[in-house]
């Protein structure tokens, strides 16, 4: 028999009545209810309660130490019965208590209470934050949710690979994570990024399906469904595929997952395909939130012949707000106020009152035709109100979509027990600069272009468009993915266009360029990302609370004290020597 227990804390039930058993676990609250103390036993997998009669025992026990008891199960009273935890119709009366491990210094939050703690207190404390029930189930659901997409990915005939975590730096966007060499004097490996080249490399290498539960590295800034250093993602590609069939695959394993992981309502399959130019359009952003039913009208040409200043050569967006015209005079202040925050001017609309009139202050520059061009238009109706939003070609888009997601939030037109997926295709293979002016790539640079080689040579590169997409959950961007270029010439082209020359090329990514010459299949992929997978499952607004040891906002893991300084002899080892920072 094991020395330490024969069941969990979460194990017992009424058919152990009368069993002598051992339990083991931390020693979760204590109750001294004059000559009988109570406390609760805790483990992974539950909470038994434990009645000690024995004074000495008791003296022994304290808060968050480890202890082992053994005793008889017996039925609780009935006014004593705890429904809300499995194990709440019996307890353990125990008859002997040995103490494996005490908690001897005071506690820095208590245990249940540790999710309203401060951040930097919880992760110093990390193992103590970990035993809260709450932090501990978001843990184990990463782990339920990583093996349940690992056998998902194996049903699908895709086979699992590892890659290297030591290579090369390459410029894919964000700042590497680099590693000196000691035996190389002067030269650097890079942590991964994500592994791109390598899982191309296995397709090139004549291997159909990839995937991997691929760690990467990335050194950016911090956002709440971002972790500063490291993250992990889904990462598969497939031989002989097309778009499609990627798409496919994603929607397929992540239905799957989303349905059997929560309660709430998913989107069916095939999710909704939008490009990215009707999303920008529709919704302001390319990584829209479906739940929310309003959509952004384009008005520029409707106001194109009205003598109305602010509009004038520049594009109008709308967004009819149902029932908005009923609101309260705070509502519209609210409005007006999120939109100077954002960097409006204002926030003009029409409202259509209850005798159906119009009222707003953009009405007296309207004709009466015009007025009933924009009822019938936008099927305008009694308490709607029409928002208006117009700025220059570059922010009129993301403006309006920032006030479409206030106005779905405020009128709670929102619906929280859903999650709507959807892929955004067709991203723009090129863009320019803001500070420059010059030509570059707006999305993955190894993406093969629509059109090939032939659109390369003969279109505007700010009109080509390339096999590119996204899976997005409830405003959320769960994944990018792309048809790769296996093609030399087109990736010649297509990093010419960005101001690469073919010297670039054979430097940066020497590995993939030269594998293309001997023959590549047509390949695609995708990588949705985990943590966010899991957040949203969870219902958790921050990614660190998804992630077993995360760095704080500041990458810093202060559990670990990293980043830390090192000795001298070390870093003499790795031929480096710091500057002092001026």
């Amino acid at each position: 028999m094991n020395q330490y227990r024969t069941h969990t804390c979460g194990a017992l039930r009424e058919e152990h009545v009368g069993q002598t058993v051992k339990l083991s676990g931390w020693v979760d609250t204590i109750r001294d209810h004059g000559g009988v103390t109570f406390f609760d036993l805790r483990d992974q997998f539950g909470i038994t309660q434990i009645v000690l009669h024995n004074e000495e025992y008791v003296k022994q026990v304290s808060k968050e130490s480890v202890i082992t008891v053994s005793g008889p199960v017996k039925r609780r009273d009935a006014d004593t019965v705890n429904p809300k935890i499995e194990t709440g119709t019996v307890e353990v009366h125990a008859e002997n208590v040995v103490v494996q491990s005490k908690a001897v210094r005071a506690l820095p939050f208590e245990i249940s209470e540790s999710k309203n703690t401060r951040e930097e207190v919880r992760l110093r404390h990390r193992f103590l934050d970990l035993r809260n029930p709450a932090v501990k189930a978001n843990i184990l659901l990463r782990s339920e949710v990583i093996n349940f997409l690992r056998t998902k990915m194996l049903e699908h005939g895709f086979t699992e690979f590892q890659t290297p975590i030591l290579t090369s730096s390459s410029p894919e966007g964000a700042r590497d994570y680099l590693v000196p060499s000691r035996k190389h004097h002067g030269k650097f490996y890079a942590l991964p990024q994500a592994p791109q080249i390598f899982k191309q490399l296995l397709m090139v290498s004549g291997f159909d399906r990839y995937f991997q539960i691929a760690p990467c590295f990335r050194d950016e800034d911090s956002r709440a469904d971002r972790s500063p250093g490291e993250f992990y993602q889904l990462d598969f590609e497939m031989s002989f595929a097309e778009q499609e069939d990627v798409l496919q695959i994603a929607e397929s394993v992540l239905h799957s997952v989303f349905k059997t992981f929560s309660e709430k309502e998913v989107s069916p399959a095939p999710f909704p395909r939008i490009s990215y130019a009707q999303s920008m359009l529709k919704y302001g952003t390319d990584k829209p939130d479906l739940r929310n039913p309003l959509v952004i009208e384009d008005l520029t040409q409707f106001f194109a012949d009205v003598d109305f200043a602010p509009f004038k050569n520049i594009p109008v967006r709308g967004i009819v707000a149902p029932g908005a015209a009923l609101q309260s005079k705070s509502f519209f202040e609210r409005m007006l106020a999120f939109a100077t925050e954002i960097g409006m001017k204002g926030l003009g609309y029409i409202s259509v009152l209850e005798d159906d009139s119009l009222k707003g202050p953009i009405v007296k520059f309207l004709s009466a035709e015009k007025q009933a061009a924009l009822r019938k238009n936008l099927s305008l109706k009694k308490s709607d109100t029409l928002f208006f939003i117009a700025d220059s070609p570059k922010l009129v888009n993301g403006l309006a979509g920032q006030i479409r997601a206030a106005l779905g939030e405020q009128l709670g037109l929102i619906n929280k027990n859903k999650f709507e997926f959807c892929f955004v295709v067709d991203f723009p293979m090129f863009g320019t600069n803001e500070e420059t002016g010059a030509v570059e790539f707006t999305h993955n640079p190894f993406s093969m272009p629509q059109g090939g080689l032939e659109a390369l040579n003969t279109k505007n590169p700010l009109e080509i468009l390339a096999w590119q997409y996204d899976i997005v959950c409830n405003g959320v961007e769960l994944s990018s993915g792309a048809v790769r270029n296996h093609l030399p010439e087109v990736m010649v082209k297509a990093f010419e266009i960005a101001g690469y020359t073919q010297a670039d090329i054979e430097t940066k990514f020497s590995a993939l360029f030269n594998a293309f010459h001997y023959g590549a299949p047509p390949h695609a992929g995708m990588a949705p990302g985990i943590d966010r997978i899991v957040m949203l499952l969870a219902d958790e607004e921050n990614i660190r609370e998804v992630t077993a040891f995360p760095m704080n906002s500041n990458a810093q893991d202060l559990l670990m004290d990293a980043p830390c300084e090192v000795t001298e002899q070390q870093l003499r080892d790795v031929h480096i020597k710091i500057r002092q920072k001026h």
